[in-house]
């Protein structure tokens, strides 16, 4: 039999995952549809989620726990932004927990969620949802094998 190839840099890697609040709560899964496939370094995965996978190999299954550092990152306050109500249209109907869409200065889109508001102000949070939370990473690496080099 051959060698099992380890994840690690210069590997291309077919898995199932799961993201998992420590509440139970999933925010995402491969599992029931198509795996996901990524090469090391390619960007589709955050460095945190794919050092964390370095050293399994194809037919491992396992639960690991992402901390904020090496995944969304700590929720920062200084991203928690105040905007003046009148900026918001009437036909808005504002809710904490609201996503909105803005543009940043160079016109990319930038979620933002309502955290807070009242008659003069609108707190919006463009922190990433799941900053400051634990990640529970439920993989299923079903291969791995050399990066193909273009």
């Amino acid at each position: 039999m051959t060698e099992q190839l380890p994840v690690g840099p210069g590997t291309t890697v077919t898995l199932h995952f799961a993201l998992r609040l420590k509440d139970g709560e999933e925010v995402d899964s491969t599992f029931g549809k198509d795996p996901a496939v990524f090469t090391v370094g390619d960007g589709n995965l955050l460095p945190g989620f794919e050092k964390a996978l370095f050293g399994l190999k194809s037919g491992d299954e396992k639960v690991l726990t992402i901390s904020p550092e090496d995944g969304f990152g700590q929720h920062n306050p200084s991203n928690l932004q105040e905007v003046p109500r009148d900026q918001f249209g009437d036909d808005i109907e504002l809710e904490k927990g609201l996503m909105l869409s803005f543009a940043d200065a160079q016109k990319a889109e930038l979620p933002g969620v309502v955290s807070e508001f009242d008659d003069k102000r609108v707190v919006i949070d463009f922190n990433h949802p799941l900053a400051g939370r634990d990640i529970l990473f439920d993989v299923a690496i079903l291969n791995v094998e050399p990066a193909q080099v273009h």
